[in-house]
């Protein structure tokens, strides 16, 4: 998480402190606001976005107490650090009960200040995205469910809004998980069609003799099992939006009509004569590259009917920037759903998240949220209720960075740092053994090496 820069007022009567102060938090990174009372604090308050207030309890014109109340009933976003005289510990436990976010005692906590303040200011960040995300989801904004502050989200969100205002057919293509019916539908809500239905048909969830049916409709004793007439999706889908999922599931026969259909704007039921006239827009979805293959069974000339503007929704690997407001979603979504006192996620947590590559995109960051959810046991969610794989990813990313960094260490010349390198090896090769309850050959497997070269390694390391 990216602090550096973010503002901290200092609010201390005495002078040499507070410019000791301002000395110490400057040199971290941080921009430094002083004030010698809290009237001057309150006027740097009204004027600058401040994430951070350290503040004396003893002031000329107030205490640090009643400024504490102050600042979380009119600044709840920005996060307090008390300063307590040597033997005033009681004044500190105070304001924490009153909502700050912890205490120093002065003269006995400078070199503690650097990491207390970066632990706080990371807690004021994460409250600011919260209340930007809460924000956004609470827009009337046809697209503030779709979460994503990174240049490749914002790319696909401006395409997405500016076709939306047209009946152009849209072609979504992404990964499995990455969130194209969610976009679908925000681009079905921003239409002139928004009043009329949005259907979803995923192709690979019906069985290719069904597909027809189920698209078109069909006429009553057309087939065995007919016994009334029924109305297909195109037809429900009437003055509004279709969505086609998983297009590349689609059986080549049904293509076909699907290509007549959409040109003509009419289409026949199963089994039916009459022509029924449709007037609807197609968004369609697909995780392949239809046409990447010489065997391929899609039609060139439905997927180009259907490719008119295509939109690539990118994987969650390619846009990690997003992670933290994805998780705060998901944290928010899901606390309330399991009545959790949830309200932080730890740095830890994080960056193990960034670490890991998300084969499953959005859809796997949302399940390993629950899970995670389901195991907390405090208010802040932490990296230890995160599932083996993403603890064991960010475990061999640290060894290969070290990997790295040994290069530059040849001939024996940074001893300390093979010694670091072997006790991260051996650690990691623990926990394997403990996560295959002792499968030598599961662990191997696990590793990427050979059962020879962990035997070898065993002995190495005396692990038994």
């Amino acid at each position: 998480m990216d602090i550096k820069g973010k503002s901290i007022l200092i609010v201390e009567d005495e002078a040499n402190l507070r410019g000791l102060l301002t000395k110490i938090l400057g040199l971290e990174g941080f921009t430094i606001f002083e004030a010698g009372d809290v009237a001057t604090g309150k006027d740097i308050l009204r004027n600058e976005t401040i994430h951070l207030v350290i503040t004396d309890v003893m002031l000329p014109d107030s205490n640090g107490i009643d400024f504490t109340k102050f600042l979380r009933r009119v600044y709840p976003l920005t996060e307090v650090i008390v300063l307590t005289a040597f033997g005033n510990v009681k004044d500190g436990v105070q304001a924490m009960k009153l909502g700050a976010f912890d205490y120093i005692t002065k003269g006995d906590g400078d070199e503690k200040l650097p990491m207390i303040a970066t632990k706080a200011m990371e807690k004021a960040i994460l409250n600011r995205q919260v209340q930007e995300l809460d924000i956004r989801i609470d827009s009337k904004t046809c697209f503030g469910k779709i979460i994503g502050q990174s240049k490749a989200m914002q790319k696909t969100i401006e395409l997405s809004q500016k076709v939306a205002v047209t009946d152009t057919t849209v072609l979504l293509l992404g990964e499995t998980g990455t969130g194209k019916e969610l976009l679908a539908e925000a681009i079905h809500l921003a239409s002139r069609r928004r009043k009329g239905p949005f259907v979803t048909i995923n192709c690979a969830a019906i069985p290719k003799d069904l597909q027809e049916s189920e698209l078109f409709g069909h006429k009553k004793g057309a087939f065995t099992g007919a016994n009334l007439d029924k109305k297909g999706y195109l037809e429900v889908a009437d003055r509004g939006t279709i969505f086609l999922d998983e297009l590349g599931e689609m059986s080549p026969d049904l293509q076909a009509k699907l290509l007549r259909a959409l040109e003509n704007r009419v289409f026949n039921r199963v089994g039916d004569t009459e022509p029924i006239p449709v007037d609807i827009r197609v968004i369609a979805a697909t995780n392949k590259n239809l046409l990447d293959s010489d065997d391929s069974t899609f039609r060139k000339d439905l997927y180009y009917r259907l490719s008119t503007f295509k939109i690539e929704l990118p994987a969650l690997r390619e846009r990690k920037e997003d992670i933290n407001l994805l998780a705060l979603h998901f944290l928010k979504e899901m606390a309330e759903k399991t009545h959790k006192e949830i309200t932080s996620i730890d740095s830890a947590f994080i960056q193990n998240l960034k670490a890991y590559d998300w084969p499953g995109n959005i859809r796997e960051l949302r399940n390993v949220m629950e899970r995670a959810i389901i195991l907390a046991d405090s208010p802040e969610l932490r990296a230890s209720t995160l599932p083996n794989e993403i603890l064991q990813n960010q475990t061999q990313t640290e060894l290969a960075e070290m990997e790295e960094e040994s290069v530059y260490y040849e001939n024996g010349s940074s001893e300390e740092m093979n010694i670091d390198l072997k006790s991260v090896e051996q650690e990691h090769i623990m926990r394997v053994l403990s996560m295959v309850k002792g499968n030598k050959s599961e662990a191997a497997k696990k590793l990427d090496i050979g059962l020879a070269t962990l035997y070898r390694k065993l002995k190495e390391y005396n692990i038994g």
